[in-house]
This record gives structure tokens, C-alpha cells and sequence, in this order.
């Protein structure tokens, strides 16, 4: 990828090829779309949300009319494996019909009873949400902020990554196709660096934004300042624990999935592998075990699992983290080297005798390594999962439900799976603590993030 005053150029991260040149929209161009988007929001308010439903469920079958197209479209940009670029698309599809289907529920006016004759709450949009959208999963984490917040009545503006520019247009051509209002989700195509002054702009009523917690920071400060809503999903470094209870061979089978699905480019994979001493020898075995089967490759191909990572200098940072964690005396089982072919390829590695202090257990490792750290037993596990700045999602592993479920009501994060993968759904509340942001996303808390709560009286 590269960025001028007046173009962006997207490359394939499999070939290094360039793949399309984007002109970089002036500043009369950004104002003509802001002005569309807040000018439109006034009548997509008035939509009566079952047309609006209608119309989210036209957008999920233009999704699965176009899946080999767009599927191919997320894959050739960001890299992806093309067997998950298309069950990406699916799950975006079925997240439009989800909300399509229960935003009437979600939004109702509640009873909220008090001194007069009668008291309720209604759930009204605040206009315009400008959304900051990252590259790994091009197409869900749009889906995660539009489908609840245009049931909800609000218009969008995205801002994506640039490396998937061609994405961004697609996802806005989705609802064009779909019957949705020319302006009610359009696509500015600019760099980071222009992002500000969009989120000062009084046409912008709110933000959301995914990423790092750096950029999450800097974003959140600009908004704070014109005392405009957030919500925050941001880095995370989560821990997968597994007790010496736990179900080896699944744990590692499931934990290998967990960690290297998208090439480890995820902020709810599992990064931190804590794992109590007795059963510590046996898991480090199944889990480099399966790690080497792993089938790295061209991710056009269906056969491929992994692909490479979406960028270089994501591929050097990595380099650095692993280099700096063997340096301060963690153990590397597997992988740790660049594939020799042209790409961003990096080997699915893992590294054993991380410690706090070392990046691999300190730092987001966004990318294909696992680190795995030794414990005695259940309250160094917890305390360790706990030694971290992030707090998205979490794990844990053990043929004891009941001790499971206790022991994620101890970790400090916004979600725990329990003998399983974390995965967003949007049945479920998604976000996180820490540095890693605020807000929900998904299910109720979701959609009602983006919505004046509004309190009515009558006497």
C-alpha cells in the first residue's frame, strides 16, 4: 500500500503486486459527502424501521448474490484465506438479517415506572456516526457498526483502512444495490492523517472506531473534545488458560484455530497460551503438533489455511517482538522465519518460557505467534491472564464447567469462553475494558449505543 497527496495504491500481500489506484478526495469532496449524509438523516429517521428491516434484508441477499466476488475482493487486498473471506461475507450477511429481524425488539419503548400517570423510555438516533474501520476483517467490523446503527435510524460515513479501499466502496455499493437512499452510508476516501477534522465536524453527531488502542486514544481525545459519543474496540492480548483438567487434545486443537485464523491478525485471538505445570509438557506437544500442520500458502487457494500477513512492516514488528522475547530468554518450538516465495509470509510460530516483561506476553502480537507461559496452578493463572494493560476476550479450558464459569467471572475483560474459541456474534454484546476500549457492540447494548435514551413523563 501507498499514500500520496492524491492517491491511495492497494497491493496484494501474497504478490506484492499493485492492485488498484484510488483518487484521494479533496476537501470539497468530503464536505459534499458529509452534507449528503447529515442532509439525509431527517427522512431516514422517519422510515418506519419495518421498511428499514426490508431494506437490511435486501442488503444480506446482495451479499450472498455477490459472495465469490466480494470474497475475492477481501482476499486479494488483505490476504485473507479465501475459505474465510467467504464465511466473512456469510456471517455478514446473517448479522444484516439478525438485526433486520430484532432491532423492533431491541429498540421498543420500555416502561420505566415512576411518580406520574406514566413514565417510558424511548430510543431515538443521534444522526450521523462516522465509522473507523480497520483492514483484518474488512468486511465484519463495518457490519458490526452499520446494520445496528442504520436500524436504529442513523446515516454512515466509514472511513476504512486504506490497504482495503476497494472494500470500503463495495460495502457502500451493497446498500446502493440493496435499495437503500444514495446517502445514508457513504465511503471517504482519504488517508488516517485527514481523519480530525472529520470527527470535529459538527455534520458528525458520534464515532466508532477499531484499531489500536494508540489510535483509539488519539480519536477518543478529539471526540471528548467536541463532546461527541465513542465506542472503542480496540487491541487485545488474550489469554487462553488451560487447568490441568482441561481436555488436551481439543484445547490444543481449538487453541491452534484460535491463534493463527486470519493470520494471527485479529484482536480477539487467542495471544497468551497460560497453562498450569503438569500438563504443560503434553499441551506444548499437541499444540506445536498442530501448528505445524498447518497449510501455508497461496490464500486464493481452498486449500490454504493461512495466508500472509496484510502488510510488511506488520511482518517486521512481528520479527522485532520475537526477537526481543528470545533475547530475554523465552524458547522457540516452531516456526520463527519469513517463507521463502514472494509475500508477506511469515511461519506459524510459537514460543515457549514467556514471562511479563518480555513483548511476546506484554504486547498486542498481531500476527502468528503464540507465546506460552508456565504456571503452578489456578491463582497464577488468573493473576497472570490479569497482568495485562488489554482486557477484550479470554479463555479458559476444563472439564469442570462450574469451575470454569468461576474462573471467567474472574478475569478482567469483556468476555470469556469456556472451553471453546472467543468469536463475536451478533447474539452477544461484544467489546472490551482496559486499553481495550469502551462501548458494545452487537445484540441490544449494541444497537443502543448510537440512540438518545430518551426519558418521556406525563403527569
Amino acid at each position: 500500500m501507498a499514500i500520496t497527496v492524491n492517491e491511495i495504491v492497494t497491493v496484494n500481500p501474497a504478490t506484492e503486486a499493485e492492485l488498484h489506484r484510488y483518487p484521494v478526495m479533496s476537501e470539497a469532496e468530503v464536505g459534499a459527502v458529509l452534507d449528503s449524509v447529515r442532509g439525509s438523516s431527517p427522512a431516514w429517521r422517519g422510515v418506519p424501521i419495518r421498511h428499514r428491516a426490508e431494506l437490511m434484508h435486501a442488503a444480506a441477499a446482495v451479499l450472498r448474490r455477490r459472495i465469490d466476488e466480494l470474497t475475492g475482493l477481501i482476499t486479494a487486498e488483505m490476504g485473507k484465506a479465501v475459505t474465510e473471506a467467504r464465511a466473512e461475507v456469510e456471517k455478514c450477511a446473517n448479522t444484516f438479517d439478525h438485526f433486520a429481524d430484532h432491532a423492533e425488539e431491541y429498540l421498543a419503548d420500555q416502561d420505566a415506572p415512576a411518580d406520574g400517570s406514566r413514565s417510558f423510555v424511548v430510543f431515538e438516533p443521534l444522526g450521523t456516526v462516522l465509522a473507523i474501520m480497520p483492514w483484518n476483517f474488512p468486511f465484519w467490523q463495518v457490519t458490526r457498526f452499520a446494520a445496528p446503527a442504520l436500524m436504529a435510524g442513523n446515516t454512515g460515513v466509514l472511513k476504512h483502512a486504506s490497504n482495503t479501499t476497494g472494500c470500503a466502496l463495495a460495502i457502500e455499493s451493497v446498500f446502493r444495490e440493496a435499495g437503500f437512499p444514495d446517502s445514508v452510508f457513504r465511503t471517504l476516501v482519504v488517508p488516517g492523517r485527514r481523519v480530525a477534522p472529520v470527527i470535529e465536524d459538527p455534520r458528525v453527531a458520534a464515532i466508532t472506531l477499531t484499531g489500536s488502542d494508540d489510535t483509539g486514544s488519539q480519536a477518543a481525545t478529539v471526540a471528548g473534545r467536541c463532546l461527541k459519543k465513542s465506542v472503542l474496540e480496540l487491541g487485545g492480548s488474550d489469554a487462553f488458560v488451560v487447568l490441568e483438567d482441561a481436555d488436551l487434545e481439543a484445547a490444543a486443537r481449538v487453541g491452534v484455530r484460535a491463534r493463527f485464523q486470519n493470520c494471527g491478525q485479529s484482536c480477539i485471538a487467542a495471544k497468551r497460551f497460560i497453562v498450569v505445570e503438569k500438563v504443560a509438557d503434553s499441551f506444548e506437544e499437541a499444540f506445536v503438533a498442530e501448528a505445524r500442520r498447518l497449510r501455508v500458502g497461496d490464500p486464493t487457494e481452498p486449500a490454504t489455511q493461512m495466508g500472509p500477513l496484510a502488510r510488511d512492516d506488520l511482518r517486521q514488528d512481528l520479527e522485532r517482538q520475537l526477537q526481543q522475547s528470545l533475547d530475554a530468554g523465552a524458547r522457540l518450538l516452531t516456526g520463527g522465519r519469513r517463507l521463502d516465495r514472494k509475500g508477506w509470509f511469515f511461519e506459524p510460530t510459537v514460543l515457549a518460557g514467556c514471562a511479563p516483561g518480555m513483548p511476546a506476553f506484554d504486547e498486542e502480537t498481531f500476527g502468528p505467534l503464540a507465546s506460552v507461559t508456565r504456571v503452578a496452578g489456578e491463582d497464577q493463572a488468573r493473576d497472570l491472564a490479569n497482568h495485562s494493560a488489554f482486557g477484550l476476550g479470554g479463555n479458559v479450558w476444563t472439564t469442570d464447567v462450574e469451575r470454569g464459569v468461576r474462573f471467567a467471572r474472574s478475569l478482567e475483560t469483556g468476555g470469556v469462553f469456556v472451553n471453546g474459541m472467543t468469536h463475536s456474534d451478533p447474539r452477544l454484546p461484544f467489546g472490551g475494558v482496559k486499553r481495550s476500549g469502551y462501548g458494545r457492540e452487537l445484540h441490544a447494548f449494541g444497537i443502543r449505543e448510537f440512540v438518545n435514551i430518551k426519558t418521556i413523563w406525563v403527569g
